[in-house]
């Protein structure tokens, strides 16, 4: 059986914004694809739906998935409170792509971000698992909402998401 993309429908100040659709990399990070996954669908009592982007940086990235706290302090995974890196086998090459955030070496959670430029000085800290296949004009309204502190101008919300 295919594995299924993974979408986000986004509301900017609780109105639509639009869906951000995922392709998820299950062939070279497979554990950190499910967990990306299978958060999305609240498949265990808990996942992103209802959560915000919480930080935006504009010319870097939007940063989101903290599910215990909505504020960037918090999170966790399917395998518990935090879990390994996986591996550093792809790059932060291109805007658009899916990475965990952490808090150092083996504390990925639930907490991602997505790129919106290039970001090199990431690869080898943070595991790409991840792109935006549809959206990517979506992503860009929601980095015109950053600042350069990283707190969003506006509230953005992950108000559905599953797997299409």
């Amino acid at each position: 059986m295919a594995l299924r993309h993974v979408y986000f429908d986004i509301t900017i100040d609780s109105k639509p914004a639009g869906r951000l659709t995922f392709r998820l990399f299950d062939d070279v990070v497979p554990a950190t694809a499910r967990n990306f996954r299978e958060l999305s669908t609240g498949q265990h009592g808990f996942g992103y739906h209802g959560s915000n982007f919480h930080r935006v940086v504009p010319n870097f990235m939007a940063q989101g998935g903290d599910i215990t706290k909505n504020n960037g302090t918090g999170g966790r995974s399917i395998y518990g409170e935090t879990f390994k890196d996986e591996n550093f086998r792809l790059r932060h090459n291109r805007p658009g792509l899916l990475s965990m955030a952490n808090a150092g070496p083996h504390t990925n959670g639930s907490q991602f971000f997505i790129t919106t430029v290039a970001t090199p000085w990431l690869d080898g800290r943070h595991v790409v698992f991840g792109e935006v296949l549809e959206g990517l004009d979506i992503l860009k309204r929601i980095g015109k909402e950053g600042t350069p502190s990283g707190t969003p101008k506006a509230t953005i919300c992950i108000a559905r998401c599953g797997v299409c």
